[in-house]
């Protein structure tokens, strides 16, 4: 099975672009690309937790963390997309929904509308609906989820214990979670994050 071959289910494909954007020329494979961008994502993420950055809801923060997650991977890493997907809004709309969610997301801070949990469920929801990059939306707002707790005092999510690349159970679950506050329902969503 070559790269690009086989997507989870609910990943997002690339189209032949951003596929060239490919910057180690050694990888083959789909499970190959995979354990690269592990590697290159745990090295984000000992980052952004460890740094605790004073503003993370911001464009400068949101694009930076997808730079350092992919950045040894995809040569667009940090860059918003710049076609449709099979999910997310118009390409052209993700600087201006983007900047609407960082709003609402401080303004539900401020003003305590929601605990913190649901905050963070809240907004990984919405910048998952958004999907502004070509590739990472899940595990990029996934940790960015997780900064934006530690940074208001909470513990990050446990995200379902499991791989939510991979396809199974979990990913069924995480997937059919988001589908359900797509709806408005995010009982599910704050379920599974905590799982």
């Amino acid at each position: 099975m070559g790269l690009g071959d086989a997507h989870a289910p609910g990943a997002t494909p690339l189209d032949p672009d951003e596929a060239s954007g490919l910057i180690p020329k050694h990888i083959r494979t789909q499970q190959e690309l995979n354990e690269w961008e592990q590697d290159n994502i745990l090295n984000a993420s000992r980052w952004a937790l460890r740094a605790r950055p004073t503003d993370v809801l911001t464009e400068a923060f949101v694009r930076n963390l997808h730079r350092r997650m992919f950045d040894r991977t995809w040569k667009w890493a940090g860059d918003f997309r710049r076609s449709d997907k099979n999910i997310g809004v118009n390409w052209l709309r993700i600087g201006v929904e983007l900047h609407v969610l960082l709003d609402d997301t401080r303004y539900w801070l401020d003003n305590g509308t929601y605990p913190l949990d649901e905050v963070a469920a809240r907004f990984h929801h919405r910048l998952v609906s958004i999907h502004p990059f070509a590739n990472g939306n899940g595990r990029h707002s996934r940790l960015i989820a997780d900064v934006l707790l530690t940074r208001y005092g909470g513990m990050p999510f446990t995200w379902g214990s499991s791989d939510l690349v991979a396809p199974g159970n979990a990913r069924t679950r995480y997937i059919a979670s988001l589908r359900a506050a797509d709806g408005g329902d995010y009982s599910a969503l704050l379920a599974f994050v905590k799982s």
